[in-house]
């Protein structure tokens, strides 16, 4: 007897372990039920908005002037496809009942190689596809593109979770591109006499309306957004939200720094978030080992399998209008790894030029959204012309690099198991959100379409932008004056840049600006007063502004200038600001605050040499390179 319970018991145990064997990682879920494993904040809801088969392995989704959406399709990850195969798509979704869901969809284009992202321009659509920037229109009118452009072509292309992506349509007009600073050397097709444009260790930015582009500070990976006033905010992996301090503009107008890297990770709360799905078997394992082997090596490094950020994607700002109190401007964040939404609430820095991410005070210990499902994989968001955030889930089974994974756990994985699967939903208060129907912005009348730069949705604001950008017409010119006296600060930036694009922006215009109540605004007036000479002195009066952010910027607008004017402002602004490394930085960008007139007037106004600042040093360091790079002999002492 006591032998059959043995053997009985030995039986379930091999059972058991062959059925832990085969269950190692879990199966999918249907929208439904992947919905139901949903853990969100208590004022809000998702909801289903598009799913198989009508779309599969999503990584971006956008709305196009007449509200009709695309998504871009990546079932070519995580490899490499072969050249000329590619099997990206990009659709075409459509709601025919109206009652919210996606029924039916139209490929707009395929055979694209690692297609990440899309912007609406001009009727058709802008697509980053290492190493192309496309564009793609669609000429006849049957929903499919029929023309393909190479706009930008030589960015990186040997990794599909560092390439080209993110295009954003800035407040300034520019659209930027997140590069993930990898090396590139990059052509316009409208400007080949130019030469290749070499990107290192920067991002990206053009104007397909002034035939401009140029090298952008950051090294966005996947996930670059703007807030109301144009501060850059990227999510790079385990560093979730970043901040990029100084524009790379500024940083380059002497070419000597040391450094051009100025990413400020301004999360309060570093890499930990709460998951509340145990880490996938691989991981897991591929933790143990590795921190086996630092213990062997008596290094002090701790790998986490759990609880801390690995995979952050899509940081992306809302700006819908629609969310309750508090919730706009704030920066939503998918954790593919742990599946799971983060949300940071933004604050000023009282004693910085950047901002400081927080989390919210009901998420102290939990996240905005975080899923039981190990499939979900929210890779990215859109803010939709209702208002509601829409959530891109890749939904896959494994998401990571193989090469990352060692060979062993590789034989128990299917890294394309899922890629006929595909969700992407809507995230809406319980209140609810606009319905407002839109209209095609295209066909809309002068007025209604500049009034739009006034809409609480920032989509709305930022296609009405577009379509002027687009077509500018001497008609918009009286309204965008007009709006410059509407109370929303947003309406009075979008018409001062849209009038400055148009070649219609006058200096009172920007002078009335610099002193609004809005730091956002004063930022922005300072970057527009560099077109005007006459505004140096208003410019050096805002390096005493409140606002940390906007003294910055008139230190970097004022070392536009190499006066004697200037170099007492700068040396001024040093002394009483050189101890934050921004401000330094700053000063240290232009020629007049790192010359040799700038040294003489800090020892015969401040006896610089002979008083003892912590960061003097630092300072003199820093001068003495950019004298050595311009073939001067250091005299920084």
């Amino acid at each position: 007897m006591k032998g059959n319970v043995t053997h009985t018991l030995f039986a379930v145990l091999l059972i058991g372990l062959y059925s832990c064997k085969e269950d190692k990682y879990a199966e999918a879920l249907s929208p439904e039920e992947s919905i139901a494993t949903f853990n969100i904040h208590e004022n809000f809801e998702v909801k289903l908005f598009a799913a198989e088969p009508h779309i599969q392995d999503p990584v971006n989704l956008v709305f196009d002037e007449k509200g009709i959406a695309y998504a871009v399709e990546m079932p070519d990850y995580p490899y490499k496809p072969e050249e000329g195969k590619g099997k990206g798509v990009i659709k075409r979704l459509d709601d025919t009942d109206g009652d919210g869901v996606i029924d039916a969809s139209t490929v707009y284009a395929e055979g694209l190689a690692d297609a990440t992202n899309l912007m609406p321009w001009k009727g058709g659509l802008l697509v980053t596809a290492a190493p192309h920037i496309y564009y793609l229109k669609d000429d006849d009118g049957d929903g499919v593109a029929d023309s393909k452009t190479s706009v930008f072509t030589g960015f990186f292309e040997n990794n599909s979770e560092a390439q080209i992506t993110n295009l954003r349509l800035g407040i300034d007009n520019w659209i930027y591109a997140a590069n993930n600073g990898q090396r590139s050397d990059v052509t316009f097709k409208d400007a080949p006499g130019e030469g290749p444009l070499q990107l290192r260790g920067a991002d990206f930015r053009f104007r397909l309306d002034k035939g401009l582009f140029e090298k952008e500070s950051g090294t966005a990976q996947f996930g670059q957004t703007f807030d109301d006033w144009g501060n850059k905010f990227f999510t790079q992996n385990t560093l979730h939200i970043q901040q990029t301090v100084i524009p790379n503009r500024y940083l380059e107008r002497h070419g000597h720094l040391s450094s051009n890297s100025v990413n400020q990770n301004i999360s309060d709360h570093e890499l930990e978030m709460f998951q509340i799905t145990p880490p996938p078997y691989w991981r897991a394992e591929r933790t143990r080992r590795r921190n086996i082997q630092y213990q062997e090596q008596e290094l002090n490094r701790v790998e986490y399998a759990e609880d801390h950020f690995t995979g952050a994607s899509g940081g992306t700002v809302y700006d819908g209008g629609d969310f309750p109190e508090g919730f706009n401007g704030n920066i939503f964040t998918g954790e593919v790894a742990g599946n799971l939404v983060h949300r940071d609430v933004l604050a000023e820095d009282k004693e910085s030029p950047t901002l400081i991410a927080k989390r919210a005070s009901e998420e102290l210990d939990k996240e905005f959204l975080a899923s039981t499902d190990p499939w979900f994989r929210p890779v990215g968001f859109t803010v939709g012309p209702d208002g509601a955030l829409f959530l891109v889930d890749f939904y896959r089974q494994h998401i990571e690099t193989p090469v990352s994974i060692p060979d062993d756990l590789k034989e128990e994985m299917d890294f394309m198991h899922g890629m006929d699967r595909g969700r992407i939903y809507r995230i809406v208060p319980k209140s609810g959100v606009s319905e407002t129907k839109v209209q095609d912005f295209s066909s809309l009348d002068s007025k209604t379409l500049v009034s739009h730069l006034a809409h609480k949705n920032g989509w709305w604001r930022t296609t009405a932008q577009r379509i002027i950008l687009e077509n500018p017409k001497a008609e918009y010119i009286p309204l965008l004056k007009d709006l410059l006296s509407n109370e929303n600060p947003n309406a009075q930036l979008h018409a001062l840049y849209l009038l400055e694009s148009m070649g219609a922006l006058e200096q009172g215009m920007v002078e009335e600006a610099l002193e609004s109540d809005n730091y956002g605004v004063r930022k922005n007036a300072l970057m527009l007063a560099e077109n005007f000479p006459k505004l140096k002195e208003k410019i050096a009066e805002k390096i005493n502004d409140e606002s940390p952010i906007v003294s910055l910027q008139a230190i970097l607008s004022l070392g536009n200038y190499e006066d004697d004017f200037t170099i007492n402002q700068l040396a001024k602004a040093l002394i009483e600001k050189g101890e934050n490394k921004w401000f330094r930085l700053g000063i240290l960008s232009s020629n007049a605050g790192s010359g040799e007139a700038i040294l003489k007037v800090l020892d015969e106004k401040y006896n610089f040499s002979g008083t003892e600042i912590s960061w003097k040093e630092d300072y003199l360091k820093e001068v003495n390179h950019i004298l050595e790079g311009k073939g001067i002999r250091a005299k920084a002492e």
